[in-house]
C-alpha cells in the first residue's frame, strides 16, 4: 500500500521526477507550472518547506515504492479551515489512488492539524476530480472561475458544526 508523508527535504529528487514525468499529463487539466519551476525547483521545494514550518500549510506526497505517485496538499491554513489540492500521476489514475489519498489527509487535517472544513475547487470538465470530491463526502458549494474555465467550489466538514 503507497505511503503518504509529509513533505520533506529528501523527498525532493522523487517530486521533481513526478512533476516532470507528468507534466504533460496535468497540464490537461491545471494550469502548467511552466519552465521556471522546474528550472529553480531546489529554491521552491526549500520555500515550500520553510512555509510547511509556519503551519498555513500542510505538503504530503503518496509514495509507492520511493516513487511519488501523488500530492495532497493543505494551503491557506487559517481559523480551522484550509484548501485542498491534489494531482496524481498518470500511471496511478484510475486506481482510486486520489480517492485515498483525499480520504487520508482529510483524515490528518481533523486528527493532526486540528482542521474542522476544508474547501476545494475544480472545473467543470474534470469528471475525475468532481467524482473523488463526491465520493468524499464534499458537498458542491457554489461556481468559481479557475483560470477562466467554469469550476465548482467544494466543501467538507470534519467536524460536527456547534
Amino acid at each position: 500500500m503507497p505511503e503518504l508523508e509529509r513533505l520533506a527535504a529528501e523527498h525532493a529528487d522523487a517530486l521533481l521526477a513526478f512533476e516532470r514525468e507528468n507534466r504533460e499529463w496535468f497540464a490537461r487539466s491545471v494550469p502548467d507550472r511552466g519552465d521556471d519551476y522546474f528550472a529553480e525547483f531546489a529554491a521552491r521545494h526549500a520555500a515550500l518547506l520553510t512555509e510547511q514550518a509556519t503551519g498555513r500549510c500542510h505538503f504530503h506526497l503518496l509514495l509507492d515504492d520511493g516513487q511519488v505517485i501523488g500530492r495532497f496538499n493543505l494551503v491557506d491554513v487559517a481559523a480551522g479551515e484550509a484548501e485542498l489540492g491534489y494531482r496524481v500521476a498518470r500511471r496511478a489514475a484510475g486506481r482510486g489512488v486520489a480517492t485515498d489519498g483525499v480520504r487520508r489527509v482529510a483524515t490528518l487535517a481533523r486528527e493532526a492539524y486540528g482542521l474542522r472544513r476544508l474547501t476545494a475547487a475544480t472545473t467543470m470538465d474534470n469528471a475525475a476530480s468532481l467524482a473523488v470530491l463526491r465520493r468524499v463526502g464534499f458537498i458542491p458549494a457554489g461556481g468559481v472561475s479557475l483560470d477562466g474555465r467554469p469550476g465548482l467550489r467544494h466543501v467538507l466538514t470534519l467536524v460536527a458544526e456547534d
